[in-house]
């Protein structure tokens, strides 16, 4: 039987890419410090010198993978980088780089055990938690909303459109929100420099900085359903042009009236003050402050 070069296992929470040294099939073995794992360059894992293997285990979010919702599949998407190091002759060269896409494709509606997709799927804090999982998405529209947009490039000037959406069966009739988004210039929330664009449980904040139209979309589609359109920026200063945007995605019973830690507030510069898509105007009176309460866990 023929060898696979490269085999990959989509495991719950994580991929593991096995790589075979004889990557071309010619006999030469590539080296394990000539592989790296994504735009991150994650290094190998484990070496089995016997078996001739390079492997790589990465959870499904680290080494810059990035992730597309389908109606009916999660895809996790990451590259598997071959740069061959210079020979002795620097004159010469033996081997071109090669880079080999990897993807594991994860069904949204089947059930699946509790471990899966973290931190996609989020228990609903109730007594139903143990009978379901949330999901949650977070998807750029096109300009009426009506599908996902093909083109993620954008320039200064235009608007994103964002959806927020959580899909559940047999839930209580639940109300999203958008806890928190910040922009950074590599993955996960914690990458500096930052920038918040919706902060303090849900003031979309990038709306009070001057010349920008970002807000809350009101009303709503549905209670399950958040849309916010914010102006397209740039880090000042640094030219890479791939932003990552990290939100926080959290749900109350449709029928809890919105406070000051579950609310979706926009700031209206025509009438210099901040409003809620539902609730009273009251519960965004923290917006200006800064200080809407705790944290949510």
């Amino acid at each position: 039987r023929a060898q696979i070069p490269v085999e990959v296992q989509c495991q719950e929470a994580q991929l593991v890419v096995i790589v075979h040294r004889d990557l071309f099939g010619n006999g030469r073995l590539v080296s394990a410090a000539e592989l790296s794992l994504g735009p991150a360059a994650c290094k190998h894992s484990r070496l089995d010198p016997s078996q001739k293997t390079v492997t790589f285990s990465a959870g499904l979010h680290e080494c810059g993978s990035t992730v597309q919702v389908t109606p009916d599949s999660l895809i996790y998407r990451t590259l598997l980088s071959y740069d061959p190091s210079p020979g002795s002759n620097p004159a010469i060269v033996r081997s071109d780089p090669a880079v080999i896409p990897i993807e594991c494709h994860y069904p949204r509606r089947d059930n699946v055990s509790s471990g899966s997709i973290r931190p996609t799927w989020s228990p609903f804090n109730s007594a139903l938690a143990s009978q379901e999982k949330l999901l949650f998405s977070l998807r750029l529209m096109n300009e009426d909303w009506s599908s996902e947009r093909d083109l993620s490039a954008f320039r200064l000037g235009d608007v994103l459109n964002i959806q927020a959406e959580v899909g559940a069966h047999s839930h209580v009739p639940l109300r999203l929100f958008v806890d928190s988004c910040v922009a950074t210039l590599g993955p996960g929330a914690g990458n500096e420099p930052h920038y918040a664009i919706i902060d303090f449980n849900g003031c979309l904040v990038d709306g009070r900085s001057d010349a920008t139209s970002s807000a809350f979309v009101t009303p709503r589609p549905r209670q399950d359903v958040l849309r916010f359109q914010i102006d397209a920026f740039r880090f000042a200063g640094d030219p890479r042009s791939l932003i990552y945007i990290t939100c926080h995605l959290k749900v109350t019973p449709a029928e809890q009236s919105p406070d000051a830690l579950n609310k979706a507030c926009s700031f209206s510069k025509a009438r210099n003050t901040w409003a809620p898509v539902e609730g009273t105007r009251d519960i965004c009176s923290c917006c200006e402050l800064g200080n809407c309460g705790r944290r949510p866990a």
